[in-house]
């Protein structure tokens, strides 16, 4: 029997780490208890104010459709939280807010690429930027790295994958799955190329001991996806942004009327909220918190014996190497993530949900709440003991 299911549908890859929550839910509906440490999904409550904000704007009947481009408040907000951060200037008017930044994502990708049109990522990277890449018809083109440079390509990698297909390249600092950043000198190499980047840039503010550098400092023929998910614990929101030029941002905007309309109303407003001073109290304590657990995580790893690839600075996630323990016991990282699973009931991620060069690694998400990031680890320690 034909199939009504399109090619591109059936050759798209699922997403691991999803597959990895799914198989752990259904473990916990049969009584078991698992420690998470395989998704992006921040320990903490949305801060009350944003909370407030959202409550207030309801009540106030801010629950209509807005302008496609996002309500304009809050498209001067993120250019002033850009300004006060960055020292960049933004147009509000450069600003398109959408329901979330994989939606962004998708829609500067159909905006950018014709058909066969090259997008340079890296290897390994977040899970979902071939399959978005993909879907707007473009060609992902990926280099290799290592954790000598943090697993970030560098100029010199990047000149080599150029052709004259090449649309953009693809950055994500503070990364995942490695939690690492690009330095300001490697950004601004990066800029000199002249290759329109699109930087996703979601884990800023989520740094430790610095602060990550956006790429519209460096250069305006760029597109930024960042927002409300990570910094402020707004994951279920669904809200994000996108930052371009103006030829790009129209092109957005007419595909976001067409496919999405608008992003919600009332969110919009709270986000507002969380881009002003009065949540800056709330964003510390957590950034403070998630540094603790970072070093909780890595110091546990290492007395079981697990180095972690490259040391993270930003984000929530360790990048752990289990080659030796895969070849050893004949396993890929995706067969080791589902026993560790089993057998130890602590949920991990797959290296290879990144990419081939992820391959022997497991990313370990320190999100989750401190005791429960104790307990993920003595599972661990008794499972590779």
């Amino acid at each position: 029997m034909t199939t009504l299911v399109s090619q591109r549908a059936r050759e798209i890859k699922p997403f691991l780490v999803m597959e990895v929550l799914e198989a752990a839910q259904c473990l916990e509906r049969n009584g078991v208890d698992v420690v998470h440490m395989e998704v992006g999904e921040p320990g903490f409550e949305t801060p009350a104010p944003i909370r407030q904000a959202a409550i207030t704007a309801m009540q106030a009947g801010e629950t209509h459709y807005t302008h496609s481009r996002g309500v304009r408040r809050l498209r001067i907000a993120i250019a002033e939280w850009h300004r006060r951060k960055y020292r960049t200037e933004i147009d509000p008017d450069c600003v398109v807010v959408v329901s979330g930044t994989s939606p962004a994502m998708l829609l500067v990708f159909m905006a950018l690429c014709e058909t066969g049109s090259e997008i340079i990522i890296a290897d390994p990277c977040y899970a979902c930027y071939p399959q978005l890449i993909t879907f707007a018809g473009g060609v992902p083109v990926t280099v290799r790295t290592t954790a000598q440079t943090g697993f970030h390509p560098d100029r010199e990698a990047i000149s080599r994958a150029i052709t004259s297909r090449t649309r953009a390249v693809l950055i994500n600092s503070p990364s995942n799955p490695c939690g690492t950043v690009i330095d300001p000198a490697e950004l601004a190499r990066l800029a000199e190329l002249g290759l329109f980047v699109v930087s996703d840039e979601i884990y800023h503010g989520l740094v430790y001991g610095e602060r990550a550098h956006s790429i519209r400092e460096y250069t305006d023929h760029s597109a930024v996806v960042n927002g409300f998910s990570k910094l402020y614990a707004m994951t279920g929101w669904r809200l994000g942004y996108l930052i371009a030029p103006p030829d790009v941002v129209r092109a957005v905007q007419k595909m976001q009327q067409n496919f999405f309309i608008s992003a919600c109303h009332f969110a919009q407003t709270a986000a507002i909220t969380a881009l002003s001073e009065e949540c800056d109290s709330y964003v510390q304590e957590m950034i403070d918190e998630y540094g603790r657990r970072r070093d909780l995580v890595i110091a546990g790893l290492e007395r079981i014996g697990i180095a972690v690839a490259s040391e993270p600075r930003g984000a929530f996630y360790v990048f752990a190497d289990v080659r030796r323990h895969c070849e050893r016991v004949k396993c890929s990282s995706y067969q080791l993530a589902f026993d560790i699973l089993n057998q130890a009931h602590v949920a991990v991620t797959p290296g290879s949900d990144f990419g081939p060069g992820g391959e022997g690694y497991l990313r370990l998400s320190y999100a989750a709440e401190y005791e429960r990031l104790e307990e993920g680890l003595q599972r661990l320690g008794k499972y590779f003991g």
